[in-house]
């Protein structure tokens, strides 16, 4: 069995993981190892039947079309014998006793209140009739036990995806001149018309209606006002982009994936929210595909399902900037001049100042900003019934 090109451009992956144990019987289609490359991590499946036979290391670096198994398809799946066993009881039961009083003549030789920490803490005494233990020997025993308890630690192999997540995190930093600027939304608009109308959009679309689909309508919009921002650095050249491929930072087992939703600006709150779905499990059952995951031209990342209240988001390269969402909090607000109590989400935009100047970014900020809070004036062109078109 051949390892498979996982995209244009790439000619080597690393065998991260076999997930069958050599001589395993394997069915078509089972997946048998995981591998990695530049951009993804990958699972490869079965192509027949039979008993595996591995032929490579976890950890090696192998090339594409490389042999790493072979399967043999002569052998037969063995039937599983269902065995029934009868367990007599056994009347005889050990049982553990503890000794929990110190024995009268032990409590002699300690004074009362070292005696009474000695309780307290559970701490046994070796009893010198010599010697009155006082309050003093009982702390200095507690001491010396809890510079004798264990100090372990445990040392772990960082993950090939860990170490480009890492080197790119680090490139990032070093080749862009990146700052972060913050806003605040009042969330109550938004979260007024979702209670409005959820049950009959979850009836419609089969499929909840979040708060992502609203920032990524309100980013596309932005985005045609402030091209910088839906831009790159080619050479000398700024290549701003005429569409929006946005991409959605998701959690999956195995680090943060970052899929792609293609020509955002044309989709409907439905389709947002359906394809964001449908990548999120893929990306949770490790099935996204490099296509799914390249070429985005701007991300949006949501720390608040964490319960992040403030962060500066890393760029994603090539992109040259990323919007940050946190959690949503009442908080205190000025309202016509009276304080009153709101659903606030504090927003981030980190951009590369090589591309967009301050003004730019402040004004795209607030630009989604306005749109998050004046909902059906600004995303549904003053009528609530386009959430369902």
């Amino acid at each position: 069995m051949k390892v498979p090109s996982p995209g244009e451009s790439i000619s080597e992956v690393e065998l991260i993981e076999w997930l069958v144990s050599n001589g395993d019987y394997v069915e078509k289609d089972q997946s048998i190892a995981e591998v990695d490359s530049d951009k993804a991590t990958l699972e490869l499946p079965a192509e027949e039947s039979g008993v595996i036979n591995i032929l490579v290391d976890e950890g090696e670096i192998i090339n594409v079309g490389q042999v790493v198994c072979t399967i043999d398809t002569s052998v037969k799946k063995k039937e599983k014998k269902n065995v029934s066993i009868s367990v007599k009881n056994n009347d005889n039961r050990i049982e553990d006793e503890k000794v929990t009083k110190l024995e009268n003549e032990k409590k002699k030789n300690l004074t009362p209140l070292a005696n009474s920490i000695a309780n307290v803490e559970n701490v046994s005494i070796s009893v010198n009739d010599e010697k009155k233990i006082k309050k003093q020997d009982i702390i200095d025993n507690l001491s010396s036990m809890f510079q004798s308890g264990d100090r372990g630690f445990e040392s772990k192999k960082l993950s090939s995806l860990r170490k480009k997540i890492s080197s790119r995190l680090v490139k990032v930093k070093n080749e862009t001149a990146m700052l972060t600027t913050f806003n605040e939304v009042d969330m109550s608009s938004i979260i007024t018309l979702r209670s409005k109308y959820k049950e009959d959009f979850k009836e419609k679309f089969e499929v909840s209606l979040g708060f992502m689909s609203f920032f990524a309508i309100a980013v596309t919009k932005a985005a045609n006002e402030f091209p910088h921002v839906n831009s790159l650095i080619d050479g000398d050249k700024i290549i701003s982009y005429k569409y929006v491929d946005l991409g959605i930072a998701v959690s999956a087992p195995k680090g943060l994936m970052v899929p792609v939703l293609r020509n955002a600006e044309k989709m409907t709150f439905s389709q947002i929210e359906l394809n964001i779905k449908r990548l999120a499990i893929k990306s949770r059952d490790n099935k996204l595909s490099i296509e799914e995951m390249q070429g985005g031209t701007f991300t949006i990342t949501n720390g608040g399902v964490f319960g992040s209240m403030l962060s500066t988001p890393i760029i994603n390269p090539p992109q040259s900037a990323i919007l940050g969402m946190h959690n949503i909090v009442e908080r205190p607000v000025v309202v016509d001049g009276e304080i009153t109590i709101r659903p606030i989400m504090y927003v981030a935009l980190s951009y590369d100042h090589r591309i967009i100047d301050g003004k730019e970014s402040v004004g795209f900020l607030y630009n989604i900003k306005e749109s998050l809070e004046n909902p059906v004036e600004k995303l549904l062109n003053n009528n609530e019934k386009n959430l369902f078109s």
